[in-house]
Formats: C-alpha cells, structure tokens, sequence
C-alpha cells in the first residue's frame, strides 16, 4: 500500500486543481492521499467526489501555519471537523494575515524596482483561498523576473530576503488543543527542515508538544536528509509518535517533491486513523471519516 498524506491543490499554493490532485494520486499508484491545503479546507469537497470516481482512499486535512516560540512551523491537522468554530475563527485570522500582508510585500518589490502589481498576483492565483507568497513567487516567475519559486524565495521572499513581511499564525500550542478539540489528529510537518528552529523542535521540545496533543511528526520528507530522518525517527519511536512520510506534492509549483516521492507506513498510517477515531469520538464533534471508496 502507497501512502502519501502531504499535498496541495490550487486552493492554496499547488498548481493543480483538486480533482486533478487526485486523478494524479490514482494515476501515479498512490492507494491513499491526503489532501492538506494551507489553512483550508475549499478542496475537500471536490476532493471527495474525485476521490469517489477514482477509487482512491482520501484524507481529509489542512496545513495550519502557526508560531512557535518565535519560529514559523506548519501544522499537519487530520480529519478535524471544519465547522468547529474556533478552528474556523483561527483559520480565518490566518487568511486574512496572508491578505494583508501582499500589499506590504508588493510594495517592498516596487522599491527593489521591480514592477508588479496586486492583480499580477491575484491573476495567478486563481481560485486559492489562501493566497501567499508562492503566488507572489509565481508572478515573479510570470514576469521574467525569477527562474522559479526557488530563486524568488532565495533573492527576495525568503525570511531573510529584502521583500519578506511578517503576518499572524496561530500559537502552536493552542492550535495543537483546537484541532483536537475538532476531532482531529496533528501531525508537526517537516519539523527538522533548515528553516525551522532545531533547538525547540529537539526530543524535549517535542515531548512537550505531545503533552498539548501532538500525535505524529513527518519523518520522510524532501527537506530532511537520510541522517535526519534515522534521528527524527529514533525520537518517533522513543517518543511513541506517529512516524509518517510524504510528499509533500504542489504540482508544477515545487520541484523534487512529486507525488509518493516518500510515503507513510501502512502500519504508521492505521496508528493515524485509530487516532483520530478516537479523537473524534472524544471530541463529540461530527468530524470526517477517512473516504474509502
């Protein structure tokens, strides 16, 4: 069985629609996919009906941008109940930090020289309901000002490039406790990639996480190299983690990360869904169930 329970369609920064993510997933030899847009939950629904029509098992899921102890880290949350209203207000606080900080970001590129306005980036953004800097990225890329995502991020959006704007994501912990609240299960993605902070996200930093209802942490992944994956799996097992593996797929709009490139165990993957089973009954709320077709 392949699974591969990190991807995204263009309702956030991917490039393909949902129901293309899916018939790709199929194509591909994927038997389980789940789908984790950036802070919503647009692409469920469409998700769902392709996933009926081409018999793949889908998870439901988003990628929650949150803070933690002064670093930037994502959330994987599985399977919550998108109507639970503090989910839907934290989710909507989000979205609205990533509407309000394209005017700063454009205005800082308009100063390096650069012409780009508002509607270049909302043209290539389409249908997202979380719209970022990818998108910003990609009209750069549209304009001949960059090669690709990478190269923008790297000269001018990156943490530490001259167009970067901060904005609001939701503190770690307490979203750990909303998304449980929901019924769902939290898995810390990528959590060892170059750009998180090592020292907070170490064996005690994640057992304190857990404590606040960290189920998983994604292991296999593009931005962790063989020994971080064999330490960051060790941690896992001491830990009595959830270990999952993903691709962390968005389409044409990230390279080296095509869908199954790494996969989750099955075992792994049925110690995710029993979890968040047992979430949900916990929780009362009438969260998603796995679509199993």
């Amino acid at each position: 069985m392949r699974i591969d329970l990190h991807t995204h369609s263009d309702r956030s920064d991917g490039t393909t629609t949902p129901t293309e993510l899916v018939r790709e997933a199929r194509e591909g030899g994927l038997d389980v996919v789940g789908i984790t847009d950036h802070d919503t939950t647009d692409g469920w629904e469409e998700a769902a009906k392709a996933a009926r029509e081409e018999g793949i098992t889908l998870v439901r899921g988003l990628e929650i941008s949150c803070k933690h102890e002064g670093h930037g880290v994502h959330l994987l949350a599985y399977l919550p109940d998108p109507t639970h209203e503090p989910l839907v207000q934290e989710l909507d606080r989000i979205l609205e930090g990533r509407q309000a900080r394209l005017p700063a970001t454009l205005a800082r590129l308009q100063d390096l020289g650069i012409d780009i306005e508002e509607a270049d980036v909302r043209r290539i953004a389409g249908d997202a309901a979380a719209m970022g800097r990818p998108h910003v990225a990609d009209a750069l890329v549209d304009k001949g000002v960059v090669a690709d995502r990478g190269e923008a991020f790297d000269a001018y959006l990156g943490s530490r490039g001259p167009a970067y704007v901060n904005r609001y994501a939701a503190p770690l912990e307490a979203m750990l406790h909303t998304v449980t609240e929901a019924g769902g299960v939290c898995v810390l993605a990528h959590p060892w990639a170059k750009r998180h902070n090592f020292d907070a996200l170490d064996e005690a930093g994640l057992a304190a996480l857990k404590q606040h209802g960290l189920a998983g942490v994604e292991v296999d992944h593009q931005d962790h190299d063989t020994a971080t994956r064999e330490r960051l799996r060790a941690i896992a097992r001491n830990l009595d983690l959830v270990a999952t593996g993903s691709s962390d797929y968005h389409g044409a709009g990230k390279r080296d990360h095509d869908l199954g490139c790494n996969t989750t165990d099955p075992e792994q993957y049925e110690r995710l869904v029993e979890l968040a089973r047992s979430a949900a009954v916990a929780s009362g709320r009438p969260a998603p169930e796995v679509l199993i077709p």
